[in-house]
């Protein structure tokens, strides 16, 4: 069933995640210059911001160089990071700055292709060969239905796990708002599911 693959939370709290403040602490000893807590911070973090990229920019053939120029950006401002919000929040603040960027650049000029296909990449993001994964790219289709703000909502706070009050900075607007679009987000969904399990009628099929 789809509403298997949905988050086995359909909220979040505003609790800092055990895992962020491991990535954290790796960000901060990359700071430092420690080229393990580098590697540790890359590999935690880089499923999380394709997946993120892949839903803002709706170019899956982007995605992957907006990644690298996320981490690239990062890498670069370290030295700048504090620890004063979650690295993750941090990081995915630079991935939505590089999609912005792209999204200008791509405005001064022609362009060559239109896929908006951003649910492939995504669905390449995803774990394979596991129990209910059919289920999640069904659920991404489902997210393609979502208006681009309410699915950035969803996405920060539902499957990226961020507290409501990081995705409200992540995204420039009040916590109030993302908690709407969140729970707006949550009921378009659990409608759409409701559709798609609904049986086939026989007057359907004579139809």
């Amino acid at each position: 069933m789809i509403s298997s693959a949905l988050p086995a939370s359909w909220d979040t709290t505003d609790k800092v995640n055990p895992a962020d403040e491991s990535i954290t602490s790796w960000a901060l000893a990359a700071r430092g210059g420690d080229a393990d807590a580098v590697e540790r911070f890359v590999r935690a973090l880089h499923r999380d911001v394709l997946r993120y990229v892949a839903h803002l920019c709706g170019d899956p053939q982007s995605a992957d160089d907006l990644v690298q120029d996320t981490f690239l950006r990062a890498l670069g401002s370290l030295h700048r990071f504090e620890g004063r919000s979650s690295a993750r929040a941090w990081l995915l603040s630079i991935a939505r700055r590089a999609v912005i960027d792209s999204y200008r650049y791509a405005a001064a000029r022609p362009r060559l292709h239109d896929v908006p296909d951003w649910q492939l990449t995504v669905e390449l993001a995803q774990p394979r060969d596991l129990p209910g994964f059919d289920d999640g790219v069904a659920l991404l289709e489902l997210l393609a239905a979502l208006p681009p703000e309410r699915r950035e909502a969803f996405v920060l706070t539902q499957m990226l796990g961020l507290p409501y009050a990081e995705a409200a900075e992540l995204s420039g607007c009040p916590i109030g708002t993302v908690r709407s679009r969140v729970a707006r987000a949550r009921a378009t969904l659990m409608e759409l599911i409701e559709q798609a399990e609904e049986p086939v009628t026989a007057s359907a099929l004579v139809a």
